[in-house]
């Protein structure tokens, strides 16, 4: 998911030495290394099982999952596909599903791909979440100089697992996450998720997200990509060990620790289907809207004016216009056409808004309807959190943030 914008992170003086080029005091003699020669002058910390591996391989790719039958398979399938003669599945990069104590056939679905290593999360201790519990349990023993988090609904495009590697090398990032094309279906998904995403792009454009120098900070779970000793001073997922979402937070601490971050909409990459069910949707975006963002309330207001807008104004024209309201005259007439006026304006600047969520046409042209769900969704999520202090994600409550 993306994140808010940060404040200050309360750690005092830092004696943080960056290891990717981004220095809180300008350029600094390591920033001109290549990140290969900063790694070796990072002592080893404690975040990865000890001993380190004598040969690390390129990359280490961790998919957490529970539950995931009806998507695992299209998942594995295209990141197994990844595989060529130069960068090869089992010499080169190392692919993990982690079970997050799955009841259906998801384990079963893993063994069936070769090359895959299939472990169990484990116990889930207090004070963690399933996710960072099952992710952590993988990246202690990993292998690759870089590990990517992604979902397990998740399908990759070819070759976008080496793109993303250079990419960050080019970038001289730390942290490298893509926000994936969204596959929808069904009218509640159509309608709903292109004004969660146009919200999205607006409070968190990308070119500030990637700047070190603005607090905003943005990242999505479904791909992200960290190099080994970023992670190591990020602290691994233990450092968020009881955040509903560890992305941001992950995000928060790299942009803080100047370990740089960068973020961006990547429909050439990979694309995915967050909800297999309006349930699910429902439940999702409780846990996550108030956490996004934090004039949720406020938002819903506005929201629920542009439905008051966009349905009442046309209805309100057309009673001026036939003299419903008051006797007939030049004045309720003019009245009726500056509301028609005032009606195509917020037309206009409501899909220009929405067309921000870089959605298909079709889903953003019905999206007025898909209003009230969203003002309901964003009052739930501050419910849950603010009030009740608590939220549901598959199976499993946790405390409200």
């Amino acid at each position: 998911m993306m994140a808010r914008r940060g404040a200050g992170d309360g750690e005092g003086k830092s004696e943080y030495k960056p290891v990717l080029g981004l220095s809180e005091d300008g350029e600094s003699p390591e920033s001109r290394l290549d990140w290969r020669e900063r790694v070796a002058m990072v002592v080893a910390g404690t975040v990865f099982e000890q001993p380190e591996p004598e040969d690390l391989i390129e990359l280490t790719v961790i998919v957490p999952a529970r539950n995931e039958q009806d998507c695992l398979g299209d998942c594995l399938r295209s990141l197994v596909n990844q595989s060529e003669e130069i960068f090869t599945l089992g010499k080169d990069w190392e692919l993990v599903v982690v079970d997050d104590n799955s009841t259906d056939r998801t384990a079963e679905i893993a063994h069936g791909f070769a090359g895959v290593t299939v472990m169990q999360a484990g116990k889930l201790e207090p004070g963690w979440t399933g996710k960072a519990n099952a992710v952590w349990a993988a990246a202690k023993g990993s292998r690759g100089r870089r590990l990517l988090f992604t979902d397990a609904d998740t399908v990759h495009e070819p070759g976008d697992l080496r793109r993303a590697i250079h990419e960050a090398e080019r970038n001289k990032v730390g942290v490298l996450s893509y926000s994936p094309r969204q596959i929808v279906s069904g009218f509640a998904q159509r309608s709903l998720m292109p004004l969660v995403f146009c919200e999205l792009a607006l409070a968190y454009p990308t070119a500030k997200v990637s700047d070190p120098a603005e607090r905003i900070a943005a990242a999505n779970g479904q791909f992200l990509l960290i190099e080994r000793e970023a992670y190591r001073k990020l602290g691994g997922h233990a450092s968020v060990a009881d955040k509903v979402l560890e992305d941001v937070q992950l995000a928060f601490l790299a942009k803080r620790r100047k370990i740089g971050l960068r973020f961006r909409y990547a429909e050439d990459a990979l694309a995915a289907r967050m909800y297999r069910s309006t349930g699910a949707m429902i439940e999702g975006w409780t846990k996550n809207l108030v956490l996004l963002f934090d004039n949720a309330l406020i938002l819903a207001f506005w929201r629920a004016l542009d439905f008051f807008l966009l349905f009442g104004l046309p209805i309100l024209a057309y009673e001026l216009w036939n003299s419903r309201l008051a006797f007939k005259s030049l004045g309720w007439l003019t009245a009726g056409w500056i509301l028609a006026l005032l009606w195509v304006r917020t037309v206009v600047r409501f899909y220009a808004r929405v067309a921000k969520s870089t959605f298909p046409f079709t889903d953003c042209a019905i999206t007025p309807l898909g209003l009230p769900l969203f003002v309901v969704l964003l009052y739930r999520s501050w419910f849950q959190h603010r009030i009740l202090k608590r939220v549901n994600w598959k199976g499993r409550e946790y405390k409200g943030q």
